[in-house]
């Protein structure tokens, strides 16, 4: 039996590591994630699964995901990109910017998923716009500073420029009123920075430990 062919190509190695990053998704994930067109998605799943580097799960909206196979030619993709880049000590600077952040990003989705009532931590309902209205505008401040350590990881790998533009558009869109884009979706805020915070991990070699953000 013939070894499964790694990834060769930018939009291969896109597709295989949205799916590292976000775990099992549908297509419609994956084209969010990468920022490819839907038929080039479909393309690079379809080719991966041939060469064994990823499986579809079959059911009513069908997902896909990685093999063992597909996970190790991930890494060895990822490590190649970032050595051959020489980004290593910038990605590990603005991963440990990141960190400083995330402490305030758990407490921000707890403070918009609970609010104190009479002195009684009870769910937040969302009836109350002034609390939401102030904790959204936390995110925004947090955003602020988030973009910046974005911009530095985008500075030594492009790909990760993709994270600052669905953070922000997340946030744009729980401020308009689509409340799940904080931390109820696929596309929220809060999903969207735990698969940053998996690729600076999965790109580092790290493995998950605390303060992780799922």
């Amino acid at each position: 039996m013939s070894t499964p062919r790694p990834p060769r190509t930018e939009a291969d190695l896109m597709v295989l590591h949205a799916l590292r990053c976000g775990g099992y998704s549908g297509m419609a994930r994956v084209v969010t994630a990468t920022g490819l067109d839907g038929s080039a998605v479909e393309s690079e799943l379809i080719d991966l699964a041939v060469a064994g580097l990823v499986t579809r799960v079959a059911g009513e909206f069908g997902v896909w995901g990685l093999t063992e196979s597909g996970r190790a030619a991930d890494a060895e993709r990822i490590t190649g990109e970032l050595d051959s880049a020489g980004a290593r000590t910038a990605v590990a600077a603005a991963y440990e910017r990141f960190l400083v952040l995330n402490p305030e990003l758990l407490d921000l989705c707890t403070a918009w998923q609970l609010r104190s009532v009479d002195g009684v931590m009870t769910v937040n309902d969302h009836s109350d716009p002034s609390y939401d209205a102030r904790v959204l505008g936390r995110f925004t401040a947090l955003q602020q500073r988030a973009t910046v350590v974005c911009d530095e990881l985008s500075a030594a790998l492009a790909r990760f420029g993709r994270y600052r533009d669905r953070l922000a558009e997340a946030l744009d869109r729980a401020s308009a009123g689509e409340l799940d884009y904080v931390a109820d979706s696929t596309a929220s805020y809060h999903t969207v920075w735990a698969e940053l915070h998996e690729d600076l991990l999965a790109t580092l070699g790290i493995p998950r430990g605390s303060g992780f953000a799922r």
